[in-house]
């Protein structure tokens, strides 16, 4: 066992100690918690760092069992964590997007140290999901993810925010018992949950099983309900209802962090499932679950787009476009598997789906550090509130400006870059439609996009209703529209959005761990100008992707 192989384990445990270490800290002293998380996510960057250089530098895949188990003839009871091509470049998303929301997170809040310690349990439970080789371990970390994400938009202990992470945790769990009863079918199928022996008893290469089992009854069941249960984690229509009150009513540096990453893990662990698991040859040899898993994704990639334009306040504008954008993710997984796909076609998806996922993070996590970086300069949480903020906050509304047009897809950002292999993927393949999605979503998004340009640089600030009323009534009365225009999903919110916009323009005494100094912070700048840079810096990647991603792409294709 090389020593790259421990990196992993550290990854994965490191931040959950640290956790405990933060929780504990608080006991003594309050306000510890960020600096503990720093010095975290140094370690782990660096971790993150030596395991990328092993995988991209020649070794390959990284393995590590657990327990020094090795694998029985007939069943693996080892437990793996795996690192390759795929898995290394989202653990190097995670670090990034973890420092920019600590960088942001230190001026704004919250700042209390039993918020960084679910700030670490949540970053913690995304290693293990990007990292483990096992489907009932992948259940476990997901379990992570959504509870610590619950207490995160829960953490100012607003009573529209508890409501939020209440729904969230209830379609959550449903959500993740529909995925681990799928677990179960596989296990009684092949006796096995090691994802890697997985793939071998349904392809029929292993001792235990006599032949393919793709078409049976246990495994065809084991996939429909392992990926309606991934889709409630990726947030993909019609199984969204959780996201946009998360997005919407969690604090600003929360928004920021689960934005870029919660649903992140779903779309990866999905597309991990699909081709590691699965793999081409089930989708083959059950042509229906492909067509299911493009069709699905597509009406995402549409309603999800459709929606965002109807919105007023900006954050659901950004969530109802997450449901758009991890739509097209999963889409190019299901271009990628697609029996009428070539084995270009199929690299051609790969790649698109998986530098959609990185640019996606990149993108909408600066997006909400924008948001809130104009929210607390002006108070502003609507569209209309926006006027003539490119004169008067020109950081912020320009950083919003560069990755807005980065999420339509303007070369040469990596919206583009992403956009652009899966529409080559889906022409390759045949599949037309999927590429007319694409064109209409990108219609519709520049749609909602223009929208914040003509606020932000083309409508005088004199306009805004915040010149005449302040915040926290514009945020109410918003409440209204968005209640006629999400088809009635958000009937409560002329009464939540009002105690949204009073917390909003001043923190009570309940909130004591949220900041309520004005204006954009040194660590919110950096955070927006890692973010804008990286959007377009990342476009120019097309080649690098391809070639970090080859060894991978010719292990699911081949």
């Amino acid at each position: 066992m090389s020593d790259v192989s421990l990196a992993p384990v550290g990854l994965i445990v490191l931040p959950l100690i640290a956790a405990a270490i933060a929780l504990a800290a608080g006991v003594v002293r309050e306000r510890t918690g960020w600096a503990i998380a720093v010095a975290t996510l140094l370690a782990e960057g660096g971790l993150a760092a030596w395991l990328a250089n092993a995988v991209y530098g020649g070794q390959g895949e990284v393995l590590h069992e657990l327990g020094d188990y090795g694998r029985p003839e007939q069943f693996a009871v080892g437990i793996e964590l795996v690192a390759d091509e795929l898995s290394a470049i989202v653990v190097l998303l995670i670090v990034v997007v973890s420092l920019g929301v600590l960088a942001m997170a230190r001026s704004t809040g919250p700042r209390g140290n039993a918020f960084f310690a679910a700030f670490l349990l949540l970053n913690g439970g995304l290693m293990g999901v990007v990292l483990t080789g096992d489907v009932f371990n992948l259940f476990v970390f997901l379990e992570i993810v959504g509870l610590a994400t619950y207490a995160l938009v829960a953490s100012d202990r607003r009573p529209d925010a508890a409501v939020a992470a209440l729904k969230y945790l209830l379609v959550g769990t449903t959500g993740a018992s529909l995925y681990l009863l799928g677990v179960g079918y596989l296990f009684m199928a092949t006796g096995t949950l090691n994802m890697a022996d997985l793939a071998a008893a349904l392809a029929g290469n292993a001792a235990f099983v006599d032949g393919p089992l793709y078409t049976d009854t246990l495994v065809v069941a084991g996939f429909a309900f392992i990926t309606v249960g991934l889709f409630v984690k990726a947030a993909i229509y019609p199984l969204h209802a959780w996201q946009p009150d998360a997005y919407a009513e969690a604090p600003d540096a929360v928004t920021a962090y689960i934005s870029a990453l919660v649903s992140t893990a779903g779309a990866y662990a999905f597309a991990r499932i699909a081709f590691d698991v699965f793999t081409p040859a089930f989708f083959e040899a059950v042509p229906a679950a492909a067509w299911a898993v493009v069709t699905l994704a597509s009406v995402s990639v549409v309603a999800g787009s459709a929606l965002a334009v109807t919105q007023t306040r900006v954050k659901r504008v950004f969530a109802y476009s997450s449901v758009s954008q991890f739509g097209l993710v999963v889409a190019a997984v299901g271009i990628a598997v697609h029996p009428a796909a070539s084995p270009d076609a199929a690299r051609l998806a790969i790649v698109g789906a998986v530098v959609h996922l990185i640019g996606h993070g990149v993108i909408k996590g600066g997006l909400f550090v924008a948001a809130a970086g104009l929210a607390r300069t002006a108070g502003a949480r609507t569209l209309d509130e926006l006027s003539g903020l490119g004169r008067e906050a020109p950081f912020q509304s320009g950083a919003m400006a560069v990755l807005a047009l980065s999420l339509v897809g303007v070369p040469p950002t990596v919206g583009f870059l992403g956009k652009f292999y899966i529409a080559l993927g889906a022409v390759e393949a045949g599949i037309w439609p999927v590429a007319a999605v694409i064109l209409l979503s990108t219609v519709l998004t520049l749609a909602y996009a223009a929208r914040f340009l003509e606020r932000l640089y083309f409508t005088p600030r004199s306009a805004a209703p915040s010149a005449g009323v302040d915040a926290a009534a514009g945020v109410a009365a918003d409440g209204g529209a968005d209640a006629a225009t999400d088809g009635g999903t958000d009937a409560a919110d002329d009464d939540t959005e009002a105690s949204h916009g009073d917390s909003d323009a001043g923190v009570d005494a309940v909130e004591q761990d949220i900041a309520d100094a004005p204006g954009a912070s040194l660590g919110l700048k950096v955070a927006l100008v890692a973010a804008a840079l990286l959007a377009v810096a990342l476009g120019f990647a097309g080649a690098e992707f391809a070639d970090a991603l080859n060894p991978f792409v010719t292990e699911v294709v081949r």
